[in-house]
């Protein structure tokens, strides 16, 4: 992930490791794992590789066999090290991340994001705590849509970032009541939101900053595509895992509800990469 990684950071492995890999293991004792689109992997893949596009792994993990090593692969890496975080964090033990994705399979040059950072949260925050930040990374969200909505030219995927970049706007405000509700406190958004510290990325980096640092991996609509998958995957991931967390039916409902948007953004966002390719 480009941003700070929100989870303990899977283990990674260059091509020339897989190669190795697969040679040496037999067929059936592990699973590698493309979490491209459909039209990507139809155009070439690792051979053995099975296909479980990133927007379908939230439902589609629990066909993976938990106890077998999985790599997991996309283009470059990015994606699939935010697919390789969720499966970890759903309690696969043994995941790995193959480091610049099929180009390096293929020893073509592989340009992926920029990894900042050690972990930002792991695992047993307060829920106050985990509200607090994913309204900060919601508001990161928005801020990314907008601006990246300005830099593209084609009108589908401006119209999908300027869509998502309002439905971030609406769980910014579900997110502010959920905080109120379950620390009984009494805060104006505005205090709030100046104590989340708004505008800072996972590591530190403003949004201007992110996109700065990243231009080669975002000079593309399909890598400004690629990079949001991978930044809802991890808002998907961070609020599947919390949810359980809340004793109120009805608060643990609404961040249910936010992880199925997200899963939903997944989808558009997939869509518009699979038209592309």
């Amino acid at each position: 992930m480009k941003w700070r990684q929100l989870f303990t950071p899977v283990q990674s492995i260059d091509t020339q490791k897989l190669k190795e890999y697969i040679t040496k293991h037999k067929a059936g004792r592990y699973t590698l794992l493309d979490v491209r689109q459909p039209s990507e992997y139809k155009r070439g893949h690792i051979p053995g590789a099975r296909l479980i596009p990133l927007p379908d792994l939230a439902d589609q993990w629990v066909e993976i066999n938990p106890e077998e090593p999985v790599i997991v692969y996309c283009a470059v890496g990015g994606r699939s090290r935010a697919a390789a975080q969720m499966l970890a964090g759903n309690g696969l033990k043994e995941v790995y991340n193959v480091n610049g994705g099929i180009k390096a399979w293929n020893d073509r040059t592989a340009t992926g994001p920029i990894e900042t950072g050690s972990p930002l949260l792991k695992g047993d925050e307060s829920l106050e705590t985990v509200i607090a930040i994913a309204y900060g990374m919601e508001d990161g969200l928005e801020k990314f849509y907008n601006t990246m909505a300005d830099k593209v030219y084609d009108i589908d995927t401006i119209d999908v970032f300027s869509q998502l970049a309002g439905i971030e706007e609406q769980h910014k405000g579900r997110l502010f009541q959920l905080y109120l509700i379950e620390t009984h406190t009494v805060i104006a958004e505005g205090q709030f939101k100046s104590d989340v510290a708004i505008n800072v990325m996972e590591g530190g980096y403003t949004v201007e900053d992110f996109i700065e640092q990243n231009q080669e991996a975002l000079k593309s609509v399909s890598n400004v595509l690629e990079t949001a998958m991978e930044i809802e995957t991890q808002s998907l991931d961070l609020y599947s895992r919390y949810a359980h967390k809340i004793k109120d039916r009805e608060s643990r409902e609404i961040l249910y509800g936010m992880a199925q948007e997200e899963k939903a953004h997944l989808a558009s966002l997939g869509d518009l990469l699979e038209a592309r390719v």
